[in-house]
């Protein structure tokens, strides 16, 4: 079954630190620019940071400066560092492979103040 899978969100007070990890197939991976999204209660899915094939980044403004995406293609695997978290963050974050329309289930991050 093709398929993406979220993990390490969890509770983080403001100012902290978190690491979210997406797992997929080889093959999906090799043919995606990979994206991290984030949907905050009653608001609408938001792009946070995409990572091309080949390495190149984009990020939300709202998380330039403190997010970071990183691929490892050996590993197939996306990976998004988030530092000095605030409690505007909280959301549930999701993977997302635009080429085959997959999403992952979502890993909530709730960030108290």
């Amino acid at each position: 079954q093709v398929q993406l899978v979220e993990s390490g969100g969890g509770l983080v007070q403001a100012g902290g630190s978190l690491r979210l990890s997406c797992a997929g197939s080889r093959v999906i991976l090799s043919i995606n620019t990979m994206g991290w999204y984030r949907q905050a209660p009653g608001k609408q899915r938001e792009l946070v940071a995409i990572i091309t094939i080949v390495g190149p980044t984009n990020y939300a403004d709202s998380v330039k400066g403190r997010f970071t995406i990183s691929r490892d293609n050996a590993k197939n695997t996306v990976t998004l560092h988030m530092n000095s978290l605030k409690p505007a963050d909280t959301a549930v974050y999701y993977c997302h492979a635009p080429n085959n329309l997959l999403w992952g289930q979502g890993t909530p991050v709730p960030v108290s103040s």
